[in-house]
């Protein structure tokens, strides 16, 4: 038998099942190691593989990583679908069934704190997007000083109008960022009231391939899973005043909690 080490996906209540799981790692099952009131969701894994460098080695093949990844996150969300879940990072690693204990009995009260904190909800993503060509046709509806600017120019003689076309164009690209800033700021706020708890996430520093627009906003909302409703109707409701005049919103989700476990949980 080959030399393994335990691979944790996630913490759980030592009262959960795992009798439907699904393969773990590897394709291996998934157990389930509890010390009191809490438990770790663990495979037994090639130590030959796993084990310290040698893992560490393999994350950069991304076709390696992929699969990998897949399962991970398929056992953490079925955990999340079945009750509260602390999930752990990918390749938390322990030699043995004793060091799982140890780390389970170190951290069991932020594990804890951590489990109730989750209790009963889900995480959801929003993502807004800002696109630019359709909100520079609509930028005088949402900003008083381009409709300012745009009836002087009008009004304006020939060669007054050539410079207020000018300035036009700096203030237009000036008010698209301005605009976009402020409509994602107004998002985020009017979502976070029908939440448990809110985080913002880093903007992206650039477009990626087949996501049309500019991100301005980049959030996650906690929400109790029997009252996802009300934020959804917010949602809607932004979606409904802001799409049409050049944005674009994504929410995806239900996910399990991991913008709102802030304490890790370090292998050996």
């Amino acid at each position: 038998m080959t030399d393994q080490v335990q691979y944790v996906y996630a913490v759980v209540d030592a009262r959960s099942g795992v009798i439907d799981a699904p393969a773990g790692i590897e394709g291996a099952a998934v157990g389930l190691h509890a010390d009191g009131e809490i438990a770790a969701l663990v495979s037994g894994v090639d130590a030959s593989v796993y084990a310290g460098p040698e893992v560490e080695a393999r994350t950069a093949d991304l076709e390696w990583l992929g699969p990998r990844a897949r399962a991970h996150d398929a056992v953490v969300t079925w955990a999340s679908d079945r009750g509260a879940v602390v999930p752990l990072p990918m390749f938390s690693l322990f030699r043995d069934a004793a060091g799982v204990t140890a780390m389970l009995r170190e951290r069991r009260q932020s594990l804890e704190r951590m489990l109730e904190r989750v209790r009963g909800r889900q995480e959801y993503g929003v993502r807004l997007f800002r696109i630019d060509d359709a909100l520079t046709a609509h930028l005088a509806e949402v900003s008083p000083r381009i409709a300012e600017l745009e009836r002087a120019a009008a009004a304006a003689s020939p060669g007054q109008r050539y410079l207020l076309t000018r300035k036009l164009e700096s203030e237009r690209a000036e008010e698209l960022r301005r605009v976009g800033s402020d409509v994602a700021q107004r998002s985020f706020d009017a979502l976070t009231k029908h939440a448990a708890e809110a985080a913002l996430d880093a903007l992206p520093r650039r477009t990626l391939e087949g996501m049309a627009g500019t991100a301005v906003l980049n959030a996650s909302f906690l929400l109790e899973r029997d009252a996802a409703e009300p934020f959804r109707r917010e949602l809607t409701s932004l979606v409904e005043e802001h799409e049409p005049t050049g944005f674009r919103f994504e929410f995806t989700g239900p996910w399990p909690p991991y913008h709102f476990v802030q304490e890790t949980t370090d292998g050996e």
